[in-house]
């Protein structure tokens, strides 16, 4: 593992500015484009990408819509970087509440006079912290014009550094976490810096299989086969804000009428729904009291479908398959509409709320919030309440999200299968010149 990242040790003896302003890349201001894959054993997302110069090594990195930085382990000889350095101011912005603070760093052992800055890398599968070096490394991303990869450009990301023992839990083949989140060190920050493009990204998230999905980072467009699709970033069912919750930088958005089942508001009371966004996390998880009213409410819906009982955990309520028919959209079942601020909705349909557990039995693909779902883990103790429903992998496959942070919004567009297509029809077949 050693080897999965490229270091590229002249670059990191480059002043310390240019850790938040980077040369900038030659991609000439092109977005630009990786394939998302799901891992079959912990249905965790995986971001790829070739190491800088050497197209032999791959870096495989898990996707965290809630990590506020990058890190991997790191290779023997890299170069940490500096306590005052601006990455490392960045990287103390977050501070998991479990992890006692530190200050910046510690005394460099080559260097007396040195102080190397310490960040804090965390797992989301196990939710274990480790503290370790901040340093740079280079990686290699393909440029796209929204159709096909086109240039494969080199830059430099600032990283955390991990111990082995925290990839306990993920994926056999990664090496770290690429983080998401909204923050000065995730992917996309950076490579709004470096390639000078927008600080948004659209993500596309695989159901598996083996088909790849994708993430375009810096703006659009986006064309998936078959080729008379129009250019799915123009044809978003609509945007909502985005807001904060306490001092995660996690992406979470408002509903401000509830949840609807079979076009039937759920009894939620008048209250906001604060609602967030997980890549970790493989259903939508709801806090206890809005599970509650939400399973019962669905079960109403349903009653006259042949259920599975004893229900296969974790879903709570579970039919047989074969009786519930099908549309294009999935299962036949109510569909769910998350009432969003800004008057559109999230609408889940059997292809996103119904789980395959065998041949027979399909199930409600939505948990009760436990413990670990109800603190982000950069949240530094300022959540005072957990949000009230957190999305899912599953509830978010097949989902073209845009989330831009230089507007605040988050763009998306309900079930791709109604259009005929999946996230898995990106070509990337690099384009002929």
């Amino acid at each position: 593992m050693a080897e999965m990242w490229q270091l590229k040790p002249l670059l990191l003896l480059i002043t310390v500015l240019l850790v938040v302003c980077t040369a900038a890349g030659d991609g000439g201001g092109m977005p630009l484009v990786t394939p998302i894959t799901k891992d079959p054993s912990t249905s965790l997302y995986i971001i790829s990408a070739p190491v800088a110069e050497n197209d032999q090594i791959t870096n495989h990195l898990v996707l965290d819509l809630s990590g506020p930085f990058i890190w991997s382990t790191c290779p023997d000889g890299y170069v940490p970087l500096g306590c005052t350095s601006p990455a490392c101011m960045h990287a103390h912005r977050f501070h998991p509440p479990n992890c006692p603070h530190t200050g910046y760093g510690k005394p460099d052992a080559d260097n007396a006079h040195r102080c190397k800055c310490t960040a804090h890398p965390h797992n989301p599968l196990s939710g274990d912290t480790a503290s370790d070096d901040m340093t740079e490394f280079t990686t290699s991303v393909n440029t796209t014009d929204g159709k096909n990869p086109l240039k494969e450009v080199s830059f430099v990301v600032a990283t955390s550094c991990a111990p082995e023992s925290l990839l306990a839990k993920l994926p056999e083949n990664v090496v770290g976490v690429v983080g998401l989140a909204r923050s000065a060190l995730a992917l996309h920050a950076q490579i709004a810096r470096t390639q000078k493009v927008a600080k948004k990204f659209a993500l596309c998230l695989p159901s598996g299989g083996g088909a790849a999905g994708v993430a375009i980072f810096g703006g659009g467009p986006l064309f998936l086969l078959p080729p008379d699709r129009p250019d799915m970033m123009e044809s978003l069912v609509g945007y909502t804000p985005l807001v904060k919750h306490g001092k995660s930088p996690g992406y979470f958005v408002r509903s401000k009428k509830g949840i609807a089942v079979n076009q039937a508001r759920v009894p939620l009371g008048d209250a906001p729904l604060i609602i967030g966004l997980s890549s970790t996390i493989p259903y939508t998880a709801l806090r206890t009291d809005v599970y509650g009213a939400f399973i019962k409410a669905f079960d109403a819906a349903t009653a006259d479908r042949a259920r599975v009982t004893p229900s296969v955990a974790p879903f709570e309520l579970c039919y047989e398959a074969t009786q519930l028919g099908s549309t294009l959209l999935g299962y036949a079942v109510p569909q769910i509409d998350v009432m969003l601020q800004g008057g559109k909705n999230w609408t889940v349909f059997g292809g996103n709320s119904m789980a395959q557990v065998n041949d027979h039995t399909a199930c409600l693909a939505f948990v009760e919030m436990k413990g670990q779902y109800k603190r982000a883990p950069y949240g530094g103790g300022g959540l005072t309440e957990a949000p009230a429903v957190v999305l899912g992998g599953f509830q978010l496959e097949n989902n073209l999200l845009v989330l831009d942070e230089e507007k605040q919004q988050l763009g998306f567009s309900s079930l791709l299968f109604g259009r005929r297509t999946t996230c898995s029809n990106f070509n990337f077949t690099s384009a002929a010149f």
